[in-house]
């Protein structure tokens, strides 16, 4: 099954050697992804704020895909401190409509960041 890499400038372009996403299949798998702002290049300094970022990160690398937040089946969620835990929750449920994807979330060492989340969407067909 061959793979269709998915990139948009909507979102911050790797720069390191992997993909925004790739298509494989009836799959789209998101790499982890950062708070940083595509336009600016800054990241926001709340949990609340960083965690949006990251979803509207993640929303336009899923649409550059031609699939939406709601064909997310699967998200891992790393959280720099799981103390922010409520606070990001409250965030990251406004983002997905029932049924939400099943998710694992973690406490990670994360380099200058509050959040990274990456996701899988299917795409097949119903």
């Amino acid at each position: 099954m061959p793979k269709q890499a998915i990139q948009t400038d909507k979102s911050p372009i790797p720069t390191s050697p992997y993909s925004q996403a790739l298509r494989v299949g009836d799959f789209i798998f998101v790499s982890g992804t950062t708070p940083t702002n595509p336009e600016t290049g800054t990241m926001p300094e709340t949990i609340e704020d960083q965690t949006r970022q990251v979803l509207d990160n993640i929303k336009e690398i899923l649409e550059a895909g031609g699939a939406s937040m709601d064909d997310v089946v699967k998200s891992t969620v790393h959280l720099s401190d799981l103390e922010f835990f409520a606070r990001f929750n409250s965030v990251y449920a406004t983002y997905f409509n029932e049924p939400r994807p099943v998710r694992t979330t973690v406490g990670s060492q994360l380099m200058n960041m509050l959040v990274e989340i990456d996701v899988v969407a299917y795409v097949g067909k119903d």
